[in-house]
């Protein structure tokens, strides 16, 4: 079964440095692949969740109808919320940028966005509250500045930890995007 949201778009990988590639530019797309550390962790999830539908089955076979269709609820909870992991991070399109979160999805449209670049400045280790110094790929809106939006993508994610070409490729993509509709 394919999962187009755990690649990335493989054109951006084979694209010139100063051309934007996209067939539709409505489709929403991440610019980057999924870091190891967020792979690892919904693998980890997922063999949680299989030990949980194992667990349903056996249930099942003892004769408890409604236990095992409370035990595979849970497991269906657990596959969605791997699901919802890997589906996390910066999506970019014609119409905007998107930051999918866990339980929160931002959408700013190219219209509102006044800037996108990359600074220096402490961010949270994994998503952690320990912060240390790092690189933060931030959105700053016309309206509201950077303040109240979160830094788009950070050095030290579960995406770019250890990576560091990984991530300023990934920011450069996106603020080509950034570039291309703030002239448009």
């Amino acid at each position: 079964m394919p999962l187009p949201f755990l690649t990335a778009d493989r054109t951006f990988e084979a694209a010139p440095d100063n051309a934007l590639p996209h067939d539709d530019r409505d489709r929403w797309r991440r610019p980057y692949r999924p870091g190891p550390w967020r792979v690892a962790v919904a693998a980890l999830i997922l063999m949680l969740a299989s030990f949980v539908l194992f667990a349903a089955v056996l249930i099942a076979l003892t004769g408890s109808r409604s236990s095992a269709g409370v035990v595979l609820g849970v497991a269906l909870v657990i596959i969605l919320g791997a699901l919802r992991l890997l589906r996390m991070g910066v999506w970019v399109s014609g119409r905007g940028v998107r930051q999918v979160g866990f339980l929160r999805t931002r959408t700013v449209l190219w219209e509102r966005v006044g800037a996108v670049r990359t600074v220096q400045q402490p961010v949270r280790w994994l998503g952690l509250p320990r912060a240390v110094q790092g690189q933060a790929l931030i959105l700053v809106r016309r309206d509201r500045g950077a303040q109240d939006v979160p830094p788009l993508l950070t050095s030290h994610g579960l995406d770019f930890l250890a990576r560091a070409t990984a991530f300023d490729r990934a920011a450069d993509a996106v603020e080509a995007w950034a570039a291309e509709y703030q002239r448009g």
